[in-house]
């Protein structure tokens, strides 16, 4: 079969159990014919760029529409930006038709499939700040030892904390949980008849920070063993089980929550455990809820948390790969994931950057510490579907023996990572 024949085969088969739900919006098209240096003109000779997202917003949108026109005009180059409705099944759909967009959002459940199967150009090695990415995110999109795409930005999750369900309950800074004893402790004093001590969302992609506290996780650090009914991640839920049964802990589906940060934000939970994203959602939904934000505390191993990101491909089969490469050079630069971030809330994907965005959102600064102890989701082809089968079994867990969790789905794990 040749590289074009598996990269048609692949997209067909993909499908978008990962996707997120984005609000559809057009395209913005930009074009200079004023020309630009010498890169520029190397660029400009390849045609114009296709760039495909999946935005979180409106806010989003803009920013990064704006980022596409600047180098747009300065590059001479015609660019254009079009905002997924279902950016997994849109992008398939492009690799199926032989016309996919030049650059897009990849998520880290999509790219081992698209990297092995060639649809992927690996240009990220090439690029002037390469070597200034985290190193977790540049492990995130490496496939065979060759990193492929720049991560666009990242997140992490924390523990946000209620500061004044915090002082009612007679808390102070000091109290701030650094272990799962003290975690423990806290979300006790925390409960009350209207109140959950803690609560998030009923998935792994949460509860699996306190697997990597415990020195767990779903796979080996090679990738080349399933390792979801280790003895860490037996440990990880006894413990989120033995919260639940004290009262102290619960998911926010049990509180009539749609996700962590709504339990959070309508008082129905003095704490939660979620991302970066969640100062969108307070400042939007819940602006008169005090919060502060610190990092999770350790478990028996340790620091740990999780952390997200997506990567900005570009298609092996672009008719302008080098202006597709120096776009997504302009998109990951300090200014452009500063913009970014004012804009849109993200933490930028450049360690060199870390000190500077601390500074400029101090209550924040918990998330981008976790990146020196942030743990992956399995990026195998096939891992985001095992994990959305382990997810259905912890929708059970305060009821379930945690042992029997794991060994349900340790099976189909291992099948992906031997694939």
């Amino acid at each position: 079969m040749t590289s074009r024949a598996r990269r048609l085969s692949f997209a067909v088969a993909v499908t978008s159990t990962a996707a997120l739900a984005l609000t559809a919006c057009g395209g913005s098209g930009f074009e200079d014919s004023s020309g630009g240096g010498g890169g520029a003109e190397e660029a400009s000779s390849g045609g114009p760029i296709s760039v495909l997202i999946g935005s979180s917003g409106a806010a989003e949108t803009e920013a990064v529409t704006e980022a596409v026109k600047e180098w747009s005009d300065e590059s001479g180059v015609k660019a254009e930006v079009q905002v997924a409705s279902d950016l997994n099944q849109q992008l398939s759909q492009g690799f199926a038709s032989g016309e996919p967009a030049d650059v897009f959002y990849l998520s880290t459940d999509q790219f081992v499939g698209y990297a092995a199967n060639g649809s992927l150009e690996p240009y990220a090695e090439d690029l002037e700040n390469a070597d200034k990415f985290y190193e977790g995110l540049r492990e995130a999109f490496t496939y065979e030892d060759e990193f492929y795409c720049a991560p666009k930005d990242f997140s992490t999750l924390a523990l946000v904390i209620n500061t004044g369900m915090w002082k009612d309950a007679g808390l102070t800074d000091a109290d701030i949980p650094t272990t799962w004893d003290e975690l423990r402790a806290v979300s006790g004093k925390l409960t009350t008849d209207k109140t959950m001590g803690l609560a998030f969302s009923p998935e792994y992609q949460r509860v699996g920070a306190f697997s990597a506290q415990a020195g767990g996780g779903l796979v080996s650090d090679d990738g080349t063993e399933a390792t979801v009914n280790s003895a860490a991640n037996v440990e990880a839920l006894s413990y989120v089980k033995s919260m639940m049964k004290d009262g102290i802990a619960a998911y926010s589906s049990d509180l009539g929550a749609g996700w962590g940060g709504e339990a959070f934000g309508k008082g129905m939970a003095a704490m939660t455990i979620e991302g970066n994203w969640i100062a969108g959602a307070m400042s939007n939904d819940f602006p008169k809820v005090d919060y502060q934000v610190a990092e999770l505390p350790a478990g028996p191993e340790g620091m740990g948390t999780l952390q997200y990101t997506n990567c900005l491909g570009i298609a092996a089969d672009s008719d302008n790969v080098q202006g597709s490469v120096e776009l997504v050079q302009h998109l990951t630069s300090e200014e452009s994931q500063m913009e970014f971030a004012e804009s849109f809330g993200v933490m930028p994907s450049v360690e060199s950057l870390a000190d500077q965005w601390k500074a400029e959102y101090p209550k924040l600064g918990a998330f981008i510490d976790g990146a020196d102890y942030a743990q992956n989701l399995p990026s195998q082809e096939g891992a985001a579907d095992v994990i959305a089968e382990l997810n259905a079994q912890l929708a059970t867990l305060e009821s379930s023996d945690p042992q029997q969790i794991l060994d349900s789905v340790q099976q189909n794990m291992q099948a992906v990572v031997q694939d």
